[in-house]
């Protein structure tokens, strides 16, 4: 049985926060949530809500049997970019340039 998660609109860039997934891929939900309890970064935040989602809706679905969060295991984790926010960035003798702050769309899938 699979579960899915997803964040959307995460502020942070793919290639950062594809890092983090990179770190957790294949490992069993309390060993990701160790980690990323302790990694040092921004976007571990979002991951570690979002790795949590996903064993909660696996946990919590309508079937007979009952699960528990040692049993989980990250099947697949993939980040896509989301939408660019754009800035303007002023500078000097009327010169100006675009400031992009860019989002993602974080997908945990975890299975037995």
């Amino acid at each position: 049985m699979e579960a899915r998660a997803t964040a959307r609109q995460i502020r942070g860039s793919a290639r950062k926060i594809r890092q983090i997934a990179d770190m957790i891929r294949g490992r069993s939900v309390q060993d990701a949530l160790n980690i990323l309890q302790f990694v040092p970064k921004a976007c571990a935040r979002p991951m570690e809500k979002t790795v949590r989602s996903a064993a909660a809706n696996a946990i919590n679905t309508g079937d007979e049997q009952s699960r528990d969060i040692e049993d989980l295991k990250i099947k697949t984790v993939f980040v896509d970019g989301g939408p660019v926010m754009k800035r303007i960035n002023y500078g000097p003798r009327g010169s100006a340039s675009t400031i992009r702050k860019r989002t993602s769309h974080i997908t945990v899938i975890v299975g037995d």
